[in-house]
Order: structure tokens, then sequence, then C-alpha cells
């Protein structure tokens, strides 16, 4: 049989179907589906260890038999593929397969622990289960079961109890198939069969937390969790992540109003069934140095106050600077409350120096951002990926600045269906996981390589095979936040993708900031990609604000974080509003706490002291992710909302105090709660208007002068597991960041170690060779040990100084 799929408007593809009969009852499936999934399409359970729908049937366990008509011996279901009038019957009608189960249910506990009370996959445990459900009543096994040292270490954050193993090998399938971390394997044969790694090579993966969760048995679990709970005192509620723009679907379980664990959530068409090590252990921060009270200042010394004294101390100060302040909203807040701090700066406050990029950035990149990303419908999505002949990665380490596009990408290639190219300055490790071609380029060339792939001018092999896979139907440009260091890159982009047809998507690194710019949280930019200066729009969100278009400020052109504290430390700029802003993160931090500390007056709205609370005028503490509702937008532009976690949090969410300070100030509008601010955006909808275009010409600024003696150029970009403050409090997924070394060319390295010198200082690190650009040195922008932004003073593509030691 044969069925067509597909609307009109797409090219119709045939699937050629078979039927087969389980258990009596005939179903049409199409051709290759394995027996277990078309049990499933019925409902029919089968008991199974190994078997993973993302993983490569391998049938280890054997758990799975059934009785296949015409077959002599039972057949594993997660092996066999239907064909057409198969007759198969599971354990449910075939006292054959009923047997074949329960005998591998009784060889599985030979050698298996009873020791459920104390394991921590007791209460949620597959083989407990299924050993009650499909497994005799008792055992026949009088003999000795073997044991093994325990725990052992894999890496810092898993740890193995290696008597448990069932030798399904889902652990090693994934880290080699899924993750491209083949650092586990089965090793031994027989009853001596284990789980281990080598002796010099621990399980060194973003994603080794995935194998903790697919684990059917406690054979493996995570050192921050190990005898932490028991899963029957845990409330479970599905989240999701606020590390990256993935927009992972996590599940966050709970104890007495303290976070537990955090799981990945099956969500088929973003994370599928899994999440990074970040996503997955990053949550201590939420409960660690928290701000439990309001503070202000006097007589330069922080108090603590009431919520009533402190909303009042903030809206007189904020009165006082009016239109001349500056609201920094940061790259992690919600999409709701990235929308408040936009109201409450256009609104209220009638400013439009509002920012939420806490990094490097350019006025191009604002030009960038509101022609070809705010309000934008999800043009590219993780299905494109999927489908894509080629992809074009631009500025952009996908497994460090999101994950779950790493694995999308590299699950694409390893299927043959895409090639992949990456513009960077470094062949990583993730680009070799993924097979990527690399075009190697320095910041000051990005944009001149990209324009002369545009123009058809570029005359190299690798620059025709570029081409002609940019042309492909279906292909595809992804663009990292660092194109933005770059002068031009992000124009010349859009004219690649242009000139060949290609489909663009922007991917961003922090999770609040795709939701920031549809909220309107960027200077001459209103919600759903609406012009500030376009009287249609200003009348739109006036009217949805309840305020007079007059009242809404005129644009002023682009204004980054880095401009809006240049204008306060200048004067131009009076007042400040900063949220979950780290000023590390920004290209010169000293100047960016010289700014804060010389504003008039300084409101914060932070969870845990930083360098801003050390020196605001006015303190409030408000809610972690987990004490709150909202949503973040992924890179993808879909929306991903989550539930309050903590329910019993005394914390209150960013809007609901932007509220109260805009009350204070006598705002007449709308509500501030996270469901008001939901709807109204909702409401507002995209923009379908013209486009906004930058008012003032890019300005990026200029390198320091290149200083004597050995120079070359920096390049850096920032790893998934590094110094950021999301990450502090968790030991173990801190012990798992990979070594702060210095990369540079192959045949390069003239000694053991570096010393890199810039206008700050100097800092000294191991060399390791790999593939760099000519004349560039790789670090990490912000490791233990090596902060760029504040070590050295330089961004990256400035020229550092470098010093030689030791010898290879």
């Amino acid at each position: 049989m044969t069925v067509t799929s597909g609307t009109p408007s797409d090219v119709d593809t045939v699937v050629e179907t078979v039927a087969v009969t389980i258990d009596g009852v005939t179903i049409d499936v199409p051709k290759g589906t394995l027996v277990i999934r078309a049990a499933e399409q019925l409902g029919i359970e089968i008991p199974r260890f190994c078997d993973h729908p993302l993983l490569e049937p391998v049938a280890a366990c054997r758990m799975c038999l059934v009785d296949i008509e015409g077959v002599p011996k039972p057949q594993p279901s997660c092996a066999q593929v239907v064909s057409d009038g198969m007759q198969v019957r599971t354990q449910l009608t075939s006292p054959i397969a009923r047997e074949a189960q329960e005998g591998v249910m009784e060889f599985l506990l030979v050698n298996h622990p009873l020791d459920c009370p104390v394991c921590d996959k007791g209460g949620e445990c597959p083989l407990q289960n299924q050993a009650m459900s499909a497994g005799r009543p008792a055992s026949r096994f009088e003999g000795t079961k073997r044991e093994f040292d325990k725990p052992v270490p894999i890496s810092p954050e898993i740890l193995l109890d290696r008597e448990r193993c069932v030798s399904c090998a889902r652990c090693t399938r994934f880290a080699e198939q899924i993750a491209g971390d083949p650092m586990i394997e089965l090793l031994e044969r027989g009853s001596k069969q284990q789980v281990g790694i080598a002796a010099d090579e621990p399980f060194d993966s973003y994603f080794s937390g995935n194998t903790v969760q697919i684990c059917p048995v406690g054979a493996l679990t995570a050192a921050s969790y190990r005898f932490r709970a028991r899963p029957f005192d845990l409330v479970s509620v599905p989240t999701g992540c606020e590390h990256c723009a993935s927009g992972c679907a996590l599940r966050t379980d709970y104890r007495r109003s303290t976070v537990t664990r955090r799981l990945a959530w099956d969500d088929p068409e973003v994370n599928q069934d899994w999440n990074c090590d970040k996503g997955r252990f990053a949550f201590a921060y939420e409960t660690l140095d928290r701000l439990d009270a309001p503070m202000i200042r006097e007589n330069g010394q922080l108090r603590a106050a009431s919520w009533p004294e402190a909303i009042a101390a903030a809206a007189a100060g904020l009165r006082s600077t009016g239109t001349q302040t500056g609201v920094l909203v940061g790259g992690r807040a919600t999409r709701e409350d990235a929308y408040a701090y936009a109201r409450l700066a256009r609104g209220v406050l009638h400013s439009d120096a509002v920012d939420f990029r806490a990094r490097l950035a350019s006025d191009e990149e604002a030009d960038f951002l509101a022609q070809h990303v705010a309000g934008a419908s999800m043009a590219v999505t993780y299905g494109a990926i999927d489908a894509a002949p080629f992809i074009l990665l631009v500025d952009f380490e996908p497994e460090d600045e999101s994950p779950i596009v790493f694995l999308r990408l590299r699950a694409a290639a390893r299927a043959g269906r895409t090639c992949i190219v990456t513009m960077s300055p470094i062949r990583s490790r993730g680009a070799a996981k993924m097979q990527a071609g690399w075009w190697p380029v320095l910041p000051a060339t990005l944009a001149d390589d990209l324009r002369s792939l545009a123009s058809g001018s570029a005359t190299s092999d690798q620059a025709a095979g570029v081409l002609t896979g940019l042309r492909s139907p279906g292909a595809v440009i992804l663009v990292g936040e660092r194109a933005a260091a770059s002068p031009q890159a992000l124009s010349a982009v859009v004219a690649l993708a242009g000139s060949t047809g290609a489909r663009l998507a922007w991917v961003p690194r922090r999770a609040g900031e795709r939701g920031a710019l549809d909220a309107g949280a960027l200077a001459g930019l209103l919600p759903g990609g609406r012009p500030l200066g376009d009287a249609t729009a200003r009348a739109q969100v006036a009217a949805v604000w309840g305020v007079s278009p007059d009242a809404l400020p005129q644009p002023g052109g682009p204004m980054t974080t880095q401009a809006i504290l240049a204008a306060v430390a200048s004067g131009a700029l009076r007042g400040l509003i900063v949220a979950g802003l780290e000023l590390d993160d920004l290209p010169d931090p000293r100047a960016a706490a010289a700014a804060v500390a010389g504003a008039e007056f300084v409101v914060s709205l932070e969870q845990r002291p930083s360098v801003v609370t050390d020196l605001a005028d006015v303190i409030l503490p408000v809610a972690s992710v987990a004490e709150k509702a909202g949503s973040f937008v992924n890179w993808e532009g879909r929306i991903r909302p989550f539930p309050q976690v903590l329910r019993d949090a005394l914390s209150v969410s960013d809007s609901a105090v932007l509220g109260m300070i805009a009350d204070e100030l006598g705002w007449a509008g709308g509500r501030w709660d996270t469901g008001s601010l939901r709807r109204e955006l909702e409401g507002l909808g995209p923009w379908a208007g013209a486009r906004a275009t930058a008012a003032a010409q890019p300005r990026h600024p200029a390198a320091p002068a290149a200083p004597a003696g050995d120079t070359a150029v920096l390049v850096s970009h920032r790893l998934l597991i590094d110094a950021g403050a999301l990450q502090t409090g968790e030991p173990h997924l801190a012990a798992t960041a990979r070594p702060t070394v210095a990369l540079v060319a192959a045949g390069t390295a003239r000694g053991a170690s570096v010393t890199l010198t810039g206008p700050a200082g100097s800092l000294t690190l191991p060399v390791a060779e790999s593939e760099v650009a000519a004349g560039a040195i790789w670090v990490p922008l912000n490791s233990l040990g090596c902060r760029v932004y504040s070590d050295l003073g330089l961004r990256p593509g400035d020229p550092v100084n470098v010093t030689w030691g030791g010898t290879r």
C-alpha cells in the first residue's frame, strides 16, 4: 500500500506501508518500522532496556522478545523490521514470548544487587518495574553475586556502580551516536562485562548527564543528586531552560522548596529527549547568596528596607532622572519581564536608552536585528536544520553556544543529509564532531570573505562548493552573536543570503535575548519589531499602554549597553536601571563599573550580590526562574512558556517590581503581572509594516595599536562550561570544564606556555596546537584563569603581545 503526505503547497511524499498483525490487531505502518514501534502505536507495551527511539537498535538486553509466526524462536522486537502480513504475538498473547521474557529477566537479576532502598533509581526504575510485571516471582539463583568497587567516577559529575549494569549499551551508544564523545565503552566479556573508560581519558562530554537519565538501572548516577532524595518525595514540574537560546524543555524536581534535580523533557520538535549538562546541573545559583530584602543607600551605606520604603525611594530617584535614565535589561530576562522593562522605559520614563545585550555589540547589529529578526516568523527551525542539504555557520560554535543546535546538526551530518561549513577563526572540537568543513577567518576579514561569496568574486574550490551548497533548495545560514564584533559582517551575511536564496537565522547565546528583542527592549524598537519612529507603530503601542503617542520618546539612533554606560559617564544620562547584568561580560568591565559608580541614581533588580548591587542606590531582590512563571523565546522564534515551580516562594518577578515602581510614578495603564503582559504582547503581535533602519552609520571601536614585539590576533569565544554567574555553586559541573589553554595553528607554537599582554595586564596559559587561523591565538573568553576583558583589556580581533615560555 502507498499513501501520500504533504499539503498542496508541498511536494507530495509517497510513503509505502505494510500491514502487520500484533496480538490479533492489524495495523498499517511505514515500511521499515520496527516491531516494537508498531506495537507502541497499538498501545501494547513490550518490556525493554536497551531500546531507545533515538538510538540505533542493538538488541543487547533481549528483554523485548516476541513470538513471530513462522520464525522458530523468539525475536527481539527492537531490532526486527516488520514485513507485510507479519503475525506477531507479544507476552500478552504468547506463552512462548512470556516465558522468554521471564527467562531474560531472571538472567539479568542473577548478578544485579537487590539494593533498591539505597539506589537513586529506586522508585522510577524500569528494571524494578519490569521485574514485577515481566519477571518470575522467585529467583532460583543461589550463588554469589559479582561485586565491584563503587562508585567509580568516570567524570567529576558522573558516578558508575558497575554491578548494577545490565549491559544495555544505552550510555555507550548515546555517547558515540548522539554526543560524538565515544569515551565510555563496554569492557570485558560474559559475567565480567562492565562499562568503563580509559585510565587517562575521563568521560569529557557536555552531554554526559543524559546517560544518567536514560540508564534503565542505577548504574550511572549524578554526583550532584546522589542520595539527595527519593523520587516519590519529589514534586515534578515541566519547565524550560534559562541558560541558552536552544529552548530546551525540562522537568524540574523539588523537595521542601528546594530544587534537587532537572531532567530533559521529551519535545520532539526542539530538544527531543536530550539536554546539555549546563541546563541539567547549573541551578544551584538559585539558592546561593540570595538577596532576601530590599536595600537603600543612606550616607554612602546600604541598609535593609521594607518594600514600600524601597519602592518609594526608587520612584523618587527615577522621577528626578526621568528621561535621562538608561535601562539595561541583560540577556537573562524572560519575555514578559523584558517587555515590562521596555514598557517602563518608554511609557513611564519616556526614555529610549534601553538595551538587552550584555555583551560586545555594535550599532550595525541593532540595525540587523530590527530589519531581519525582531518579530519575524519562524523561517528557520530545527526541522529545517534536519532537512537542509547545506548549512553555513558564521562565527557560531553550536556545541558551546547552543548545544541542542549542535546535536541536531551532528545528527543531520551523520545521517548524510547535510553538509556543514563553519566560517570561524578556529575549527573547534564540536566542528570536527559535526564533520564540518572549515573556512578560516579573522574578525577583520570575515566581512570581506562574506562579500566575496555574495558577489561571486571568490574563485577558490572551497568558495565554489559553498556557493553551490547555499544555492541548494533548503540551504541555511546560521549566524552567531559574535559576528557583531566584526565590522560590516552582518550586512555582508544578509547580502550573501539574498544572493544565494539561503534562509538566514540569528542564534544568540543567552536564553532571554530573542524574547527581549521581540518585546522591544532595544533602542529604536517597540514590541513586535515596530519602529519607534513610525507613527502607526507608535499609535498601536500607545493604545495598548493607555498613553498618548506623543508620550513615547523619539528615536535617537542605535544605542548599545556600552553606549548607554558611556552616556552615563559623560553626564548625558543621569540614572540607570540595571537587571541581571554582570559587568565582567562587557568589553570594558572597569569603565562599566566606573560609569555605574558615577551615575546620579542607580536601581538594581537582582537575585544575588554583584558589582552593580555594591554600587546601587536601591536594590530590589527579584525571583529566580524557578520562583516565577514566564516564557523564553528560542533562536527559532518559538515561544517556550514555563510555570512557577516553587509555589511558596516569597520572591517577586521583575515585572511585578517594575509595576510597583510604575504605580508609584503615577502609571495609569495596564497591569504588570505576567499573564497580563503576555496577553498584551500577543495582542500586539509582529509588525507588518516597513522595518526600522539605523539612523547612524555602524560604529565599531577601533582596535588598539599593535604592541611592540611579537604579536598575534586574539580570537576567542565563551565555552559552555565557564566562569559564568549562573554556574556557581555546582562544583561537580565546574570540574568538567575543559582545560584553560591557548590554541595556536599547528607548527607555530614556540614554547609550552605563552604570556599574553594587553592594556589591562597579562595572563600566562599552557599552549596546544590545533586548527586555528594563521596569525591568530585562541583563548577562552571567560573561563577560570582567563577572563579576556578584565585580564587583558582586549576584545576578539585585537592584536595581543605574545611572549613564549618553556620548551615543547
